[in-house]
């Protein structure tokens, strides 16, 4: 039977990574990450567990990406250090993709191979076939899989707008013909299966930016997502209309923008662009940024302008700050702090609570309706979003028409054995979240996680002694040493009076008895623990330092 193995992005939003497995091969769709949650203090990112590809790594033929998102393909270069195989995509994406190789000194070693919407490519037994869809960023694709067991087909992340740009359409006749020859089972995006109707169109984002540009007295600042071309062409145009040049700042951006150049998906007029350092020698109400940091990124660059501390752009009185870009969840604080910055500093800021400057990359629930209509899958499973979004869509391709008994609802790690008989759903295998807190891989678990958390809310106090190793003296100390625990110059005497809880635990241990050094580690931080409780209610990270000299 065919298996499908949701390694994350099921239940969750990112870490998107699927094992597509038949006999002795196995190809893998994405590899992407999440951003840290709240609690996952001082971690970089985190990526799925890949420890069930590394026990099969001689049946890993290939990694199939969708398109250039950090959710889809941010995972792929510790996969690689894991197993380097080909990797297939389209060229934005392997764009993408190369510099971000080239960061982690992968790209001498790696096998990248282009493909092209409605082009076809062989793995083992799977004929993988990319067909165009519309997303956020350009060249987006959903997969054909033709197995010896059927066809699968996966959306990728996609929408229906048909006011894009040239060339990035949902190929909606392709997901038609592939209705029209058979499909075993559908894939489908579930991000947006809360929102009823369409996406708006790519014109009506056009005009709002038209409309605030006309407003606009003095320079146009517009923060969005480095990767989505699209917006980053609107902008172009509508500078082209009115006269202004643009700046574009921000390396993930630049990046982007170069690469998108490069394979002629984004147009720019000679003499239109300009470098940052001739932005004063043009007239305010001449000038177009565009930069990134629309999500709250602290190191971004308008970040550093809303505080201030960015080296060459400075924040004028009559300048427009646009936010193009939907708030992800997590990340409302950081851009609200970013907004009231650039108020403060007299900008007008425009975001998306108050103007309709952002449209979704993900289809809503008609355009959802329509991808199940134009494929007519035997079996349905939703896949990409949490799992509400999961049991949402479920409960939308019943009222299309799919029989309840046709419909796969899985989790991360579950595998899902499909053929044309049916479908069953065997033990989970590992799967999981790795963290990735500097060049560390894993490193970073529950309970190091649990000591960062107590030490962010109790603070730390370190006990400093040095014994005779003969008589048993205290030679040095009790030094008491707090960090994030309290104001010393003002409770000062709550240290002063642990050093004479410690001395007083010092002369009960006997210079004699067995093990006395590790006897009164023990006591002291039992001892202290409970002092600063009963004295001042918090329960700081006791560490006693003790050796013998």
């Amino acid at each position: 039977m065919l298996k499908l193995i949701p390694l994350g992005g099921l239940g969750e939003i990112g870490l998107n990574m699927m094992a597509v497995e038949y006999g002795d091969t196995i190809f893998v769709i994405d590899a992407g990450l999440m951003f840290p949650e709240a609690h996952m203090l001082g971690v970089d990112y985190v990526i799925p567990d890949m420890d069930y590809l590394r026990q099969n790594r001689g049946r890993v033929s290939g990694i199939v990406l969708t398109h250039a998102h950090e959710d889809h393909i941010g995972a792929l270069p510790f996969l690689l250090k894991e197993i380097n195989v080909p990797v297939f995509g389209t060229p934005f994406t392997l764009g993408i993709v190369r510099h971000k190789l080239e960061e982690h000194e992968l790209l001498a070693v790696a096998s990248l191979h282009e493909v092209l919407p409605r082009e076809r490519l062989k793995i083992g037994p799977f004929e993988v076939e990319f067909i165009r869809v519309n997303h956020s960023v350009v060249d987006g694709v959903g997969l054909a899989i033709r197995t010896p067991v059927g066809m699968v087909v996966h959306t990728g992340d996609f929408k229906m707008s048909q006011t894009v740009v040239e060339g990035m359409l949902t190929d909606v006749n392709r997901f038609a013909q592939c209705g029209e020859e058979g499909v075993l089972a559908l894939l489908s995006d579930s991000t947006n299966v809360e929102k009823e109707g369409h996406t708006i169109s790519a014109q009506e984002i056009g005009a709002e930016l038209s409309r605030i540009t006309d407003a606009a007295t003095g320079r146009i600042i517009v923060a969005l997502f480095a990767s989505n071309i699209a917006r980053i062409q609107q902008i172009v145009n509508i500078a082209k209309a009115r006269g202004r040049k643009i700046v574009v700042n921000g390396r993930s951006i630049e990046v982007s923008v170069a690469i998108a150049r490069d394979l002629g998906y984004l147009d720019i007029p000679p003499g239109m662009e300009i470098d940052i350092d001739e932005l004063n020698s043009y007239p305010d109400d001449e000038i177009i940024m565009v930069t990134t940091g629309s999500q709250g990124e602290p190191m971004s660059a308008l970040a550093r302008m809303s505080a201030g501390t960015h080296k060459q752009i400075k924040i004028h009185q009559e300048d427009t700050v646009i936010l193009s870009s939907k708030f992800i969840p997590g990340n409302e604080k950081a851009i609200a702090n970013i907004i009231n910055n650039l108020y403060r500093r007299g900008a007008d800021v425009v975001y998306e609570k108050i103007s309709n400057i952002h449209v979704s990359g993900h289809a809503f629930r008609e355009e959802l309706k329509m991808m199940i209509n134009l494929t007519k899958p035997r079996f349905f499973m939703p896949v990409h979003g949490e799992y509400r979004h999961l049991v949402l869509h479920k409960r939308l391709a019943r009222e299309v028409g799919i029989p309840d008994e046709n419909l796969i609802l899985a989790q991360n790690g579950q595998i899902i054995e499909l053929d044309e008989k049916g479908f069953r759903i065997r033990d989970s295998i590992c799967s999981g979240r790795v963290l990735i807190d500097g060049k560390g891989i894993g490193d970073v678990g529950r309970s190091v996680l649990k000591e960062r958390r107590l030490l962010s809310e109790e603070g730390l106090v370190v006990v400093n002694m040095a014994f005779d190793e003969e008589t048993g003296i205290v030679v040095y100390g009790p030094d008491i040493v707090s960090r994030g625990f309290v104001f010393e110059t003002e409770t000062g005497y709550l240290l002063q009076d642990a050093q004479c809880v410690v001395l007083e635990i010092v002369e009960d241990v006997a210079p004699d008895v067995p093990n006395r050094v590790n006897r009164i580690r023990s006591r002291i931080q039992t001892a202290l623990r409970q002092y600063f409780f009963y004295t001042i209610g918090r329960r700081p990270v006791i560490l006693p330092f003790l050796v013998e000299i």
